[in-house]
């Protein structure tokens, strides 16, 4: 569904209002949510799994190590008393076994070079025969301990040898890892726990954070925009700190302002055309309506009359050519037709097409070439540009006085500066004299027939060419503009 609504310019401009309904998920709020959620989750997964391979690891090297110990240690013992060998130490030799399994809690079984248990500390499986990897990879003369998870015991293997040095045996120690699978359990558990614990902490957290640092801003900046498309340009979003959102807030103010200032400039400029078109119009119905409301007009009358509408129309046509200039200038419609411009002859034809008025008022007008200059730019353009400062510095100087006229420049730009010694600008007038029909001295402009758009022309050509214009100027004392033109156009 959309809505219309009208600015205040008048235009219709057609505003969707559809929103997705049923897709709360999409949110920017759960999208930050579970994009953080998972930066914190799976960390603390990866950690927890890390740190439960860990201690199992450690657990089984260990208890590797010292069953490893331990049947080398009992091999060792049969081996010096040769209990394999000979048949009447066997009592001692169960007992042995039985005190060495108690004292260790492990299963102890001896195996001789055929496989065949010759002694267990269970008393289950004598007699019987023993494949096992462990036992084969010990009479080959290679000790071996290993964890058997299916199982959930280690088995450590260590070879007897005789006087000769053959392998007459083995020792297979049998130990439970149960108490460590247990551990590892429990540690799980508790590691399930802390995971619903953080979560739920971290849940809380981050739809707080998201909303009290993203979306409440977010809100605020959307809230403020949705009010100046209805209109209300006045509306402002509320700054608060120091970061990024603060940053953007400010910025959409300082955009907000231009805004409402471009919106006052609009209206201010409707109003200044209207008047400005008023006041010639005005004056030829005057005088049409007084030639019309006499009779018998005698024809020097109807001449002045005429004249005089025709000066007015004049005028009127020099402000809509003014104005239709600043338009195509304004949104760039005509483009620029770049081409090397030489800028000394640019100035150079200027000053002999003016000077016949600088000679009315007994002006000078003084001319330094400091550099010979060649910019791209519109030359045409720019001549009307040069050609408002001119003219300007002429009018608004006295009978006798001067204007100068420098064109200099460096290996990146152009400079043309124009100097007069006429009636000044006062400082707090010299931010306005390139706005739309600002007039610093209204009276004396329109003796000079000026429609108040010189400046504001000359200004918008010099930003359409990337350049810059600096005013420096004192009351009484003259005036300085300074134009800077890049001498490679970038286009831009």
């Amino acid at each position: 569904m959309n809505r219309s609504i009208y600015t205040p310019n008048g235009e219709l401009v057609i505003i969707s209002s559809n929103k997705k309904k049923g897709k709360f998920f999409y949110s920017l709020k759960w999208k930050l949510f579970i994009s953080f959620f998972l930066v914190c989750f799976i960390p603390l997964v990866f950690v927890a799994l890390t740190m439960t391979s860990t201690i199992k690891e450690y657990f089984k090297d260990a208890n590797e190590k010292e069953m490893l110990y331990q049947a080398n240690k009992i091999a060792g013992s049969i081996q010096k008393a040769n209990y394999l060998g000979d048949d009447t130490k066997k009592a001692i030799f169960d007992n042995e076994i039985d005190e060495k399994s108690k004292e260790g809690s492990f299963r102890i079984l001896v195996i001789d070079s055929s496989g065949v248990v010759v002694n267990d500390s269970n008393k289950t499986d004598i007699g019987m025969t023993y494949i096992l990897p462990e036992v084969i990879v010990a009479l080959d003369g290679k000790d071996t301990a290993n964890l058997r998870e299916e199982e959930g015991v280690i088995y450590a293997s260590a070879y007897i040898e005789n006087d000769s040095s053959e392998k007459i045996g083995i020792v297979l120690l049998v130990s439970s890892f149960e108490d460590v699978f247990m551990l590892l359990e429990d540690i799980s558990h508790k590691w399930i726990i802390l995971f619903v614990a953080a979560s739920v902490i971290i849940g809380i957290g981050v739809l707080i954070t998201s909303n009290v640092m993203v979306i409440e801003p977010l809100k605020s900046i959307l809230s403020s925009m949705e009010k100046i498309t209805d209109g209300q340009l006045h509306n402002r979003v509320v700054v608060k700190g120091h970061d990024e959102f603060s940053e953007l807030g400010t910025a959409f103010n300082n955009m907000t302002e231009e805004l409402e200032q471009v919106e006052s400039t609009r209206q201010e400029f409707v109003s200044n055309v209207s008047h400005e078109l008023k006041t010639p119009l005005s004056s030829i119905k005057i005088l049409s309506d007084s030639i019309l409301l006499q009779d018998d007009v005698p024809v020097e009358m109807y001449n002045e009359f005429l004249q005089d509408i025709n000066s007015e129309i004049d005028r009127m046509t020099n402000i809509v050519n003014d104005l239709l200039a600043l338009v195509k200038l304004d949104h760039r419609e005509a483009g620029l037709n770049i081409k090397e411009t030489d800028i000394n002859k640019m100035v150079e034809d200027l000053i002999k097409r003016l000077t016949p008025l600088a000679d009315h008022k007994l002006i000078d007008i003084i001319y330094e070439n400091n550099k010979k200059v060649d910019i791209e730019a519109d030359e045409m353009k720019l001549t009307l540009a040069i050609s408002n400062l001119i003219e300007n510095a002429i009018k608004y100087t006295p009978d006798e006085g001067s204007v100068t006229i420098i064109v200099d420049g460096d290996h990146q730009n152009a400079f043309i500066s124009v100097i007069d010694t006429g009636i000044g600008i006062s400082e707090e007038e010299q931010s306005k004299v390139f706005k739309r029909f600002y007039r610093v001295d209204k009276t004396r402009d329109r003796e000079t027939g000026g429609t108040g758009l010189g400046l504001a022309i000359t200004h918008a050509t010099v930003m359409l060419h990337n350049g810059s214009i600096k005013l420096t100027s004192k009351e009484g004392q003259g005036s300085s503009f300074v134009v800077r033109l890049p001498i490679k156009h970038s286009g831009n």
